[in-house]
């Protein structure tokens, strides 16, 4: 029985040596927004730390469109082993917004791990009359449907922390998409639309140059860096928390040992380089805790918003 033992060993060891190496060719990620939103920046930090670390170029593919499932249908049916997708909490939205979207969340994609928790915030341009979220809400009740808000577009987490809040307050303001968060931020300035919700990360510079007045973060809790801003929570019955979060996904292909390589691979990340100093910058949490939580979060959130959307009159289409 030894014997046979041994000789089965010495049979397999060959064809373990020969197992090909990974990665064997250039890295993708897919980020399904539009230039010049909050998701870009990180995954092109990420791009870089993976470039240096596997000695294969990493490109960041922007492939905007379908609330995402236009970057999302590219990553699913990729048969490569060299592609991945960095998304946002819009991933487990569009169910909620599309009947057939090409793709089954939980069929066709493994979850690799979070990145990172990012506050929202609540801007409007420096010289705007309104002065708080208090005062935004009363002046949406006492004229329903007349304040106008920017988004990433129909069923982005811009668009979803909107909703959340007329639930909340019981008020309706008006809903002006744009495609992407870029677009967004330039019509507070032009003064197409009067107040916006977005990435605090983003938001801060205009913030700190005094072009945008800050009057609330969507945490539940105020912010240590910015401890005279008040949270969403504070105002709102029932309390309200929305962070904004970026994760990593493959195609359901992916091997086990794959996601294993690129979580080692990322882990430094947590504590150090351009990415760690970015999330900190803007009041956000490095996490990078493998697929399980990631996992978690779009099985909860995926019926959650669907709800959201149905209350709101927005069925799949």
């Amino acid at each position: 029985m030894q014997r046979r033992t041994l000789l089965l060993a010495a049979l397999a060891t060959p064809a373990l040596a020969q197992a090909p190496a990974w990665p064997t060719r250039p890295l993708r990620f897919v980020v399904p927004f539009a230039p010049g939103g909050p998701v870009e920046p990180p995954a092109r930090f990420m791009a870089a730390h993976l470039a240096e670390r596997l000695g294969q170029p990493v490109t960041v593919d922007l492939k905007p469109g379908a609330a995402g499932s236009i970057g999302v249908r590219d990553v699913v049916h990729s048969t490569d082993g060299h592609s991945f997708l960095f998304f946002t909490n819009g991933l487990p939205i569009i169910p909620a917004l599309q009947a057939n979207p090409g793709f089954d969340l939980f069929r066709d994609l493994k979850p690799i791990t979070l990145i990172a928790d990012n506050p929202m915030c609540l801007v409007v341009k420096a010289d705007s009359p309104v002065r708080s979220l208090p005062d935004m809400i009363a002046r949406a009740k006492a004229a329903p449907g007349t304040i106008s808000y920017g988004s990433s577009g129909v069923g982005s987490i811009t668009h979803l922390a909107w909703l959340l809040l007329e639930s909340k307050a019981g008020v309706e303001f008006l809903h002006v998409p744009y495609r992407g968060a870029g677009q967004a931020v330039n019509a507070v300035y032009t003064g197409e639309i009067q107040v916006y919700i977005g990435d605090l990360g983003l938001l801060l510079p205009h913030i700190r140059d005094g072009r945008m007045r800050l009057l609330a973060v969507t945490s539940g809790q105020r912010l240590a860096m910015l401890p005279d801003v008040p949270a969403f929570a504070e105002t709102l019955p029932g309390g309200y928390s929305l962070p904004i979060y970026y994760c990593l996904l493959g195609p359901a292909a992916t091997p086990d040992a794959v996601v294993q390589r690129l979580l080692t691979e990322i882990a430094p990340l947590r504590t150090q380089g351009p990415l760690a100093e970015r999330v900190a910058a803007g009041g956000g949490t490095m996490l990078l805790d493998g697929p399980a939580p990631l996992a978690e979060r779009m099985r909860v959130e995926t019926p959650l918003w669907k709800d959201v959307l149905g209350k709101a009159g927005i069925k799949p289409e």
